[in-house]
């Protein structure tokens, strides 16, 4: 087996929805190559999309209730998500921090038993994330008192976001289609509403910055500039270096065909002011929890555990002192064998990673029936009015390359980019399909369906790599059962975590506190030596402490025994 099949073949899983899918796609070419003018079943819901479709700000709204929604309506399918990856942790004590009205909250004396994963202790106990998707998370707790009530909202603002975006690149019905699949696709059964990680918030950056762009080239106005620089803040906030890039290439763009108006003061002061103060909120945070003002808390984090590189350039780090085996797993063996940045230093190796990362980006955006309008890509890139969109896009996937990990919430600023071709891909498939071209929508419409009616039955989450649309992300249930089952005794809590040898690195994750530590009703600590387990119950003296044994079915919890 070549070294391209190794690498590939163990990942792939084909997940139900996907077999499906692909046979409903099938059934829809055969019935476009057997009625050919069957696209004239479709003409009344095409003038219902004309008609609202007229009025831009009416198809904004529209865009942006579609996923709140759908969303409602399969509520009693799929409950509030309960967190299980890593990210989901970090994210969810970054948000209770900001809820509290802090940026980032003291060390406790004993941190070496509360570590774990996307968390940093020293300087301070904190997220090690930028501050974007806490900030969403923070205003659903405060606003609505539950933190994914900022997830089900910043999707809401996704799709408004990208049908404004499409709107200024494409015809007005088109970009209104483009919107609604995008809601059927990312608004409904996709881990970016039914988790906690994140994706809308960088995508609404992305089509701030790129919606701004064609209208800035056609006509520069003061609200656009607004716009694009308040993209750019966001993508700061949330996806850093896939913002970088993307921000440059489309600034790049608009310097090479705006070069007579950009210097005009008027226009240029106010963007530069808005981007000058979150430039200042930045500094600001990263001062108050790491120390330096010029260093990111996730720096810290991979300073403090990790050796796997972050670009192909990059070498492997020295590995650090751990005092976890887990997390000398993860960071050690996992990270590096996952992300397998040696062997991408060759030629094969290198083309191998690109395509898995290429297949987590089709696996998720774009699945059996969005593959037929990518195929007519190449008439995209030939549409003059796509060029400048076009020179983004491939700069910034370029920059995407060069990292040595890539997950579709990576290039989540790229959202209303790939919607943008995915739409225009089906206008020159109607030219010359069009009953083909009608049938796509109605093929995500039906997998909607499908996927709702096998909810019960498929909700397995997360157990195959990469994820898709309508695969949710993995949760540990099993954690949200004995915190719940503790917090009704009323009493304070101490729960030491024990794990077996062969225990699940990646989503059985117990050990996450609260902001202030000594101040929660339960809190999780690792099982250490025993000198460290002592002083452990001697700080924690007033309250219950047990054992828990994390990898039997259930959690075996049992009082602590010393």
């Amino acid at each position: 087996m070549t070294p391209i099949l190794e690498l590939l073949l163990p990942r792939i899983t084909v997940d139900p929805m996907v077999q499906i899918e692909a046979i409903l796609v099938v059934l829809a070419v055969v019935l476009a190559l057997l009625v050919p003018r069957a696209a004239r079943w479709f003409r009344p819901v095409d003038r219902l999309f004309g008609a609202l479709a007229a009025r831009p700000g009416r198809a904004v709204l529209a865009a942006g209730l579609a996923p709140l929604l759908l969303r409602a309506v399969l509520s009693p399918v799929i409950p509030v998500p309960v967190p299980g990856i890593h990210d989901e942790f970090g994210y969810l004590l970054q948000a209770e921090t900001f809820a509290r009205g802090r940026v980032a909250n003291p060390p406790h004396p004993l941190w070496p038993s509360f570590e774990s994963f996307h968390i940093i202790q020293q300087p301070t106990h904190a997220s090690m994330h930028p501050a974007g998707q806490g900030l969403i998370l923070a205003a659903g707790k405060v606003l609505f008192g539950h933190p994914w009530a900022g997830v089900v909202l910043s999707v809401g603002l996704m799709g408004a976001a990208v049908c404004w975006m499409l709107q200024g690149w494409l015809p007005a019905r088109w970009a209104l289609l483009g919107a609604l699949l995008a809601a059927i696709r990312l608004g409904t059964f996709s881990h970016w509403i039914n988790s906690y990680w994140g994706g809308a918030v960088a995508a609404i950056g992305g089509c701030l910055l790129l919606g701004a762009l064609p209208r800035l080239l056609r006509s520069p106005r003061l609200r656009d500039m607004l716009r694009m620089a308040l993209g750019v803040a966001i993508l700061a906030n949330t996806r850093p270096y896939e913002g970088m890039v993307l921000a440059l290439a489309a600034g790049g763009v608009l310097a090479w065909k705006t070069g007579a108006w950009l210097p005009r003061w008027r226009l240029v002061l106010p963007a530069v002011a808005l981007l000058a103060v979150a430039a200042a909120g930045m500094l600001y945070y990263f001062g108050r929890v790491t120390g330096d003002p010029l260093r990111m808390p996730y720096m810290v984090n991979r300073d403090t555990y990790a050796i796997a590189p972050l670009f192909l350039w990059q070498d492997p780090k020295p590995a650090p002192e751990h005092r976890h085996e887990v997390m000398r797993k993860f960071y050690l063996e996992w990270e590096p064998q996952f992300q397998y940045a040696n062997e991408q230093r060759t030629l094969i190796g290198y083309i191998a990673a690109t395509l898995a990362k290429l297949r987590s980006i089709l696996a998720f955006f774009y699945s059996p029936a969005l593959m037929i309008p990518l195929a007519m890509t190449p008439l995209v890139f030939r549409d003059r009015r796509l060029r400048p969109l076009v020179a983004v896009a491939v700069v910034t996937l370029a920059g995407a390359a060069v990292q040595t990990y890539l997950q579709a919430h990576y290039i989540a600023p790229l959202t209303g980019l790939i919607y943008v071709f995915l739409v225009q891909g089906l206008r020159h498939l109607r030219v010359n399909r069009p009953a083909l071209a009608a049938a796509i929508p109605v093929v995500c419409v039906l997998m909607l369906a499908v996927r709702a009616a096998a909810g019960p039955l498929t909700l397995e989450r997360g157990s195959a790599w990469p994820l898709t649309w309508s695969r949710l992300s993995p949760e540990n249930r099993e954690r949200a059962r004995v915190l719940a089952a503790l917090e009704r005794t009323g009493d304070r809590h101490l729960v030491i975590v024990r794990y077996s040898p062969d225990h699940d690195i990646l989503t059985n994750e117990w050990v996450y506190n609260e902001p202030d530590i000594d101040g929660a009703r339960v809190v999780w600590a690792r099982e250490m030596e025993p000198a460290r387990n002592a002083r452990l119950l001697r700080h924690f003296q007033d309250r219950k402490a047990w054992l828990l044994e994390a990898d039997r079915m259930p959690a075996h919890l049992v009082a602590w025994v010393p």
